[in-house]
């Protein structure tokens, strides 16, 4: 077997001349399972392209380096998806709304100059993630816990396909701020036990590593939603997915949602439809590795 079928074999990509480049800017990145998959996308559809990790401090020199180096196109993680904006040439309508942007597509314009576009691909992951799960989001209840970029992107997508979100939030200003925004309901956290929804989302910290047996909620509060979903995919089954288990609901993981959002990236970035079963497979393998 030669080097560069041994490198197919292994979803290494074999880099050349032609190579077109990719990547995922953030800080940090070190811990980021989006080059497994993104890699294992392009090698399973023979595309001469390699994606790779780049730790910014500077992303004024960042964005520069992007449009010289030729990338065609840049996931943006934490803590860059809003401070971004500014220095792109042109931001989809829906990730100006949401004010975050974690994709970004590179393009020559007529005069040979690097146009650079924000979109975001998040509230896309987050409905498929749930819809892949048979869960149907039209004129369903939806509790999403958490007042951040991950929130806001979460409650937008879910807002747009129909359901009735509720934003819960362990502090009660910055959550209502974002229930005024997405023009819902607030409910403190103190007053959950009340409630009864279809789905309950975290999109909080709550439960990743270290903190392994941290949950946003009463795990006696799960009988009432019928299914759960945690954003969080180190661990990939989380306490709240575990107790959500055995409450009997049905339990999405956090790869789910960082699978379809780069599905979408990857649609963008192509033009071509994602091979989800192998990016899946990647992902799976990342993160096993990663938790031993």
């Amino acid at each position: 077997m030669n080097h560069s079928t041994l490198q197919q074999v292994n979803h290494m990509p074999l880099i050349n001349g032609s190579t077109e480049l990719f990547g995922i800017i953030g800080s940090p990145v070190s811990h980021s399972l989006s080059p497994a998959m993104h890699n294992a996308a392009f090698a399973s559809l023979g595309m001469n392209r390699v994606y790779v990790p780049m730790p910014v401090r500077d992303l004024a020199e960042a964005m520069s380096g992007l449009r010289g180096l030729g990338f065609k196109g840049v996931s943006v993680t934490v803590p860059y998806k809003e401070a971004v904006i500014p220095f792109l040439d042109e931001t989809d309508p829906v990730a100006e709304r949401i004010g975050a942007v974690n994709t970004l597509l590179l393009r020559q314009d007529n005069a040979g100059r690097t146009v650079i576009r924000g979109c975001n691909t998040d509230w896309l992951g987050s409905n498929a993630a749930l819809a892949a799960a048979g869960i149907a989001l039209e004129r369903s209840r939806v509790v999403v816990a958490g007042a951040g970029g991950a929130a806001k992107a979460v409650g937008f997508g879910l807002m747009q396909a129909g359901a009735k979100v509720v934003i819960t939030n362990r502090t009660a200003a910055s959550g209502m701020k974002l229930a005024e925004w997405l023009g819902c309901e607030f409910v403190a956290l103190d007053d959950l036990p009340w409630l009864t929804a279809d789905v309950f989302v975290n999109t909080t910290s709550a439960g990743m590593e270290p903190d392994r047996e941290g949950i946003i909620i009463s795990p006696a509060l799960l009988p009432r939603f019928a299914a759960v979903m945690d954003i969080v995919y180190a661990p990939l089954e989380t306490r709240l997915l575990r107790e959500a288990r055995a409450a009997g609901c049905r339990a999405v993981d956090g790869l789910a949602m960082l699978l379809h959002q780069g599905a979408e990236q990857f649609r963008l970035w192509t033009g071509e439809a994602a091979p989800e079963a192998a990016m899946r497979s990647a992902l799976e393998r990342a993160q096993l590795a990663e938790s031993h």
